[in-house]
């Protein structure tokens, strides 16, 4: 049959979509989200990004980085962001809202944000500008093989047979610069003069200062690290995978911070990224997290398994009235002094 020139011109038309639809199928809309890497990433991706995924048909791309390395990219990006929703750690979240790189939370868009105790929301002058999917704990950890007996304090460290393989948060760490101030309280020292803090600190012969989770995990699980500082979720899934660790809580305590989501100024998927979100603060996701990272729930009446339970940042029974949480205010405004001082007295022997 002849085909009119019409004819032709529609036909043309419906070939060429034909032939284009699989490549158009093949780049579905997506949102970028930056996250930690190791298991936290792997536990986020399994918990947050494929239920997302599955619910709404839009592909999460993943942004790998510590939260200082994530709040470097997001001042770089301030005008035309790449980067959707961010997950960040408690200091460095107060860091990037003062840094004016988020967006407000909205509860009409993500009303899930009534499932999240009053302590997990996180506002300033009015604008709540992130909220928790979970708090973690950093704690004193250590190889079973090496250490016969469980440390009982954190100026165990300090004891000569340990000299050479011991791990520590460096400052780029979010968890570097509030460790200083609770070594501070540990050995009694005025927060207001810590050159104390750095001698100590400084005599200390360490295997390494990591920059990451994963990098302590590697140190412990190779045995360059002997013992040191590590968080609950890093050394229980050691732990877990059959390694010689032992994870303990020492008589001064531990301190503890949690992993936030933020959603990004400007990002042009932020109606995707309030989804996102909303799906982070379910039951579900929160009682995926607390198994797979042993992350203290943020959202209310979570029920976890008994074996995941002691092992959250508040043990049994425990809760978030029960952590020790700084004043990020504080930390924030000695962080430059503190990473100064830290370069010069502690790193530089």
């Amino acid at each position: 049959m002849k085909l009119k020139t019409g004819q032709k011109f529609s036909a043309a038309l419906l070939v060429t979509g034909c032939i284009a639809a699989p490549a158009a199928l093949a780049d579905p809309q997506k949102i970028t989200v930056a996250l930690y890497g190791g298991n936290w990433g792997d536990a986020f991706l399994k918990c947050v990004a494929e239920p997302f995924t599955k619910a709404t048909g839009i592909a999460v791309a993943s942004e790998v980085g510590t939260s200082t390395v994530t709040l470097a990219k997001l001042q770089q990006q301030k005008n035309s962001p790449t980067i959707d929703v961010a997950w960040m750690d408690g200091g460095i979240s107060e860091m990037a809202y003062d840094a004016g790189v988020l967006a407000d939370l909205d509860s009409a868009a993500i009303p899930n944000l009534k499932n999240i105790q009053d302590k997990g929301i996180y506002t300033n002058a009015g604008h709540t500008f992130a909220v928790s999917s979970g708090y973690y704990s950093l704690g004193l950890t250590y190889n079973t093989k090496d250490v016969k007996q469980a440390p009982t304090s954190w100026k165990d460290l300090w004891n000569p047979e340990y000299a050479g393989a011991i791990a520590l948060p460096s400052p780029a760490n979010s968890s570097g610069v509030p460790f200083v101030f609770f070594m501070a309280d540990v050995w009694g020292i005025d927060r207001a003069n810590l050159e104390q803090v750095y001698t100590k600190l400084g005599a200390l012969d360490t295997a390494l200062f990591f920059d990451s989770s994963g990098a302590a995990t590697n140190a412990f699980q190779s045995g360059e690290a002997i013992i040191g500082a590590h968080f609950n979720v890093g050394a229980w899934d050691l732990i877990d995978k059959g390694a010689p660790i032992g994870f303990t809580i020492p008589k001064e305590g531990v301190w503890a911070t949690d992993a936030r989501l933020h959603l990004i100024k400007g990002a042009k998927n932020s109606k995707a990224g309030e989804q996102f979100i909303n799906t982070a603060l379910t039951k579900e996701a929160a009682s995926c997290l607390a198994a797979k990272l042993y992350l203290g729930p943020a959202v209310k009446d979570v029920e976890v398994a008994q074996d995941v339970a002691r092992k959250l940042p508040w043990g049994v029974n425990g809760s978030i009235n029960d952590l020790r949480l700084f004043d990020w205010s504080q930390i924030n405004a000695e962080r430059a002094s503190v990473t100064n001082d830290w370069n010069r007295k502690v790193t530089a022997k």
